[in-house]
């Protein structure tokens, strides 16, 4: 090959990969943290059944979705915890946000989409439990990602081990709107059902209400969402399903794709309020 020919094939191949940068999604826009009222830790009522919402994601066209639980949309009571048999709402069902004039629409829920695909890991169908609403666009100029009173997230993480220091954001209307009780920090008991799951203990625990709420590790880093409150073997403690694999799941099998979006706000590094 002559240099003139490796010189072109350079440049080329240099340019191509400009393309494919160029198209990568960015994050959009928000609106300031101290202003907007859609945000992580917003309560959602889907069908009057309250829960609070973890984390705000965008994708390539810059949709603005947040994340809840799967079971909040089910409709088999509070006991059906296996997402491969509960009955859920189906898709394009209104949710209702706080803070957002306009209700969400759900567009993604792992328990409908595990029973679609006829699902066969029974960790999955025990602990993949979660949903995505599609913000309405007349509210995206409500919408921050930043965690309340700790900021963040700062990115996404897979595990966690026992020991490890948690916090959370719960918004159960059981707090009855008291702003000391909704920032919870904890210990991780470690991961459970081949890490599709997290056990873990808090103060204060994870209530009726506070289902789907954000949990990060001491580092700022999203790692899960509330899921179940124990009665045994571990009472008090609460089941955390794991984001990464709730979300890889999701655009493994949806056209669904998906960024969670990084707090616009500094991480307090768990320091509350």
């Amino acid at each position: 090959m002559s240099i003139r020919t490796l010189f072109v094939t350079v440049v080329a191949a240099l340019a191509m990969s400009l393309a494919v940068a160029s198209t990568a999604a960015a994050a959009p826009t928000f609106s300031p943290a101290g202003s907007a009222d859609v945000r992580p830790g917003s309560m959602t009522f889907t069908d009057g059944a309250q829960c609070t919402s973890n984390f705000v994601f965008f994708d390539a066209t810059n949709k603005l979705y947040i994340g809840q639980a799967a079971h909040c949309s089910g409709t088999d009571g509070s006991t059906a915890t296996n997402g491969c048999e509960a009955g859920s709402l189906p898709l394009g069902t209104k949710v209702q946000i706080e803070g957002a004039s306009q209700p969400g629409t759900l567009v993604y829920n792992s328990w409908l989409t595990m029973q679609q695909k006829n699902e066969t890991d029974a960790n999955a169908c025990d602990y993949n439990d979660f949903a995505l609403i599609e913000i309405d666009p007349a509210d995206y100029d409500e919408v921050n990602p930043t965690i309340p009173f700790f900021g963040g997230p700062t990115g996404l993480v897979s595990s966690t081990s026992a020991g490890e220091t948690v916090y959370s954001y719960g918004n159960s209307s059981l707090r009855l709107g008291l702003d000391p009780l909704k920032p919870k920090e904890g210990k991780s008991l470690g991961q459970k059902g081949g890490g599709w799951s997290h056990d873990v203990y808090t103060v204060t625990p994870g209530i009726p209400g506070d289902s789907g709420s954000a949990f990060i590790n001491a580092g700022g880093k999203a790692f899960g969402t509330l899921s179940t409150v124990a009665l045994a073997p571990l009472p008090a403690s609460n089941g955390v399903g794991d984001l990464s694999r709730e979300l890889a799941y999701m655009e493994s099998n949806t056209a669904l794709d998906v960024t969670l979006a990084e707090g616009t706000e500094p991480y307090t590094g768990g320091r509350l309020p």
